[in-house]
């Protein structure tokens, strides 16, 4: 059972979303990936008036701000991240309207808003894209190799698997780091500029509080595009440089959106910030996104990778807090995304070393993310069927895994069959049969549920100043165990498999799972953290 105990002197404290200056320092971000999240009108797709519906969910969650993953017009080639009009919600998630009740609604629960902005490519349905002229200006164009043209500009390879070049009928080639219907765009261009900056100003009419840039890495390309001389290359990504990716070049534009970010909100008297999806090679190309006259934030994929051992993880948090103190921004910490396995399953360990991991990150100095359902636990769905499944990776060889599908079923909330409340009619994906037990109503209220758990947890991260931002401090600790101090707590993490013996900290506020005091020792449990108050 999930072990709380209330310290004394356990003082309340404001919200992030309520401490003024730099509320994004310490916030806790939830992601609403829009078309799994909740269902309004039965066509099996969540939308935006759902998403609307649980605002009080999140709120009661504990969460400071909801960042929506793209719910633009869009073809859906790619989940939405092929958008084809940046200024229009898709009829498959709802209208503007939809959009502004969304933000209002979050507003007044005391929830910050943040959408995606996707930049490197539109969909090819875009009205500039189906320009021809238009097109050749605004998007990555070469003529072809070979006598006739008829070989790839050069040798790079879609993120999603196959070549990055797609002939057109003109005979020409045209870049696409991701699927066909992703055209990258010519950041060479000033228009590409200026629209993107509209687009900008555009959503910040409307309310949102910040954006979530989508492949902010991978704007600029290396002059030349030059080939890289090998295969597979998405599996570079995020160990070394890449001509496509993490060029310079992109730190101008970042600068640039950071200087409308807080001109504009200087102008309205709030904080707008910007969020970076960057895979960089090394924990210090990462910080560069960060440094003061860019983005606020940058998500660590690096803590997201590492495995479930001491040494793995005291060597990634290290070199994450090291590489951005320097430019005085706060770290960022994920598990789980709707792009990888989820962390209950990613990690190996079941339940109990997610429930772990979980306290562990919200233990840990700066912001953090959760994504929906890993606070009721849920493991990714391994044995979908072919035929229902919709990431373009999975149709083409040699490319991500293909089953990024896994950690997009939609959310169960309610009742013992499928579709768990998701909305009135099915889902767009199935849910597994024995999800019943991990709905949000079969959890809430339930001391020993991982909702419950995470609910404890973001309540005492609110009360407990020595948590969000801040310093931490390494602690000598047994084998297999991690003993770190923030002011007030100290957080220990068995990562072994079996139970760890430790002098008594303190006393426990919240434990993964429960632990035994005995006079002046306590037992922990194997796969367990602990928050002690000191």
């Amino acid at each position: 059972m999930t072990q709380e105990l209330t310290s004394p002197g356990l003082a309340p404290q404001t919200t992030a979303s309520g401490r003024g200056s730099g509320w994004w320092r310490d916030a806790v971000i939830y992601q609403v990936y829009v078309r799994s999240f909740a269902d309004s009108d039965g066509d099996g797709v969540g939308d935006l008036r759902g998403a609307c519906a649980k605002v009080p969910y999140l709120k009661a969650l504990g969460v400071d701000a909801v960042w929506l993953t793209p719910f633009y017009a869009s073809p859906q080639a790619d989940g939405g991240y092929d958008v084809a009009d940046y200024r229009a919600v898709d009829p498959l998630f709802g209208n503007l309207e939809d959009a502004r009740d969304l933000i209002g609604a979050a507003h007044d629960a005391g929830l910050r808003v943040i959408v995606d902005i996707v930049p490197n490519h539109t969909s090819d349905r875009h009205p500039w894209f189906q320009d021809p002229e238009l097109a050749r200006e605004r998007y990555v164009f070469r003529p072809g190799r070979g006598e006739r043209g008829e070989l790839p500009p050069n040798d790079w390879e879609s993120i999603f698997g196959g070549p990055a070049w797609t002939r057109t009928d003109r005979g020409d080639w045209y870049l696409h780091l991701f699927a066909p219907e992703q055209p990258d765009l010519n950041w060479d261009n000033p228009d590409v500029h200026a629209e993107f900056a509209a687009i900008l100003r555009f959503w910040l009419d409307l309310g949102v509080d910040g954006f979530r840039v989508d492949v902010a890495h991978g704007m600029v390309k290396a002059p030349g595009l030059p080939d890289i001389g090998r295969g597979e290359q998405a599996k570079l990504i995020g160990s070394q440089v890449l001509p496509f990716f993490d060029q310079d070049g992109v730190h101008d534009i970042h600068r640039s959106w950071r200087r409308l970010l807080d001109g504009y909100g200087d102008a309205c008297g709030k904080e707008v910030i910007g969020v970076a999806e960057a895979w960089a090679p090394s924990a210090e190309r990462l910080a560069l996104y960060v440094r003061p006259d860019e983005l606020h934030q940058a998500f660590n994929f690096h803590y997201l990778q590492a495995s479930w051992d001491t040494a793995s993880l005291r060597t990634v948090i290290d070199e994450s807090l090291d590489s951005v103190r320097p430019v005085g921004a706060p770290a960022t910490w994920v598990l789980s995304n709707h792009d990888v396995v989820r962390h209950r399953t990613r990690l190996g360990g079941g339940l109990d070393r997610a429930r772990a991991a979980a306290l562990l990150m919200l233990a840990l100095p700066g912001s953090a993310y959760l994504y929906q359902g890993e606070e009721l636990g849920l493991p990714e769905v391994l044995d979908l069927p072919d035929e229902v499944r919709q990431d373009p990776s999975f149709f083409r060889a040699n490319g991500q895994d293909g089953f990024r599908d896994g950690c997009r079923v939609p959310l169960p909330w309610s009742g013992d069959l499928p579709p768990y409340g998701f909305g009135p009619g099915g889902s767009w994906l199935p849910q597994p049969a024995d999800w019943r037990l991990l709905t949000v109503e079969a959890q809430t209220g339930d001391p020993s549920s991982t909702l419950e758990l995470y609910r404890t947890a973001l309540d005492l991260r609110r009360r407990l100043p020595g948590l969000g931002d801040g310093e931490m401090t390494w602690q000598p600790a047994p084998e297999g165990v991690l003993a770190f101090r923030r002011p007030g707590v100290l957080c220990t993490v068995n990562t072994l498999g079996r139970p760890a013996e430790l002098p008594l900290p303190g006393q426990p506020l919240l434990s993964s799972a429960p632990v035994t005091v005995d006079g002046a020792s306590a037992v922990v449990p194997g796969d367990t953290c602990t928050w002690w108050a000191i």
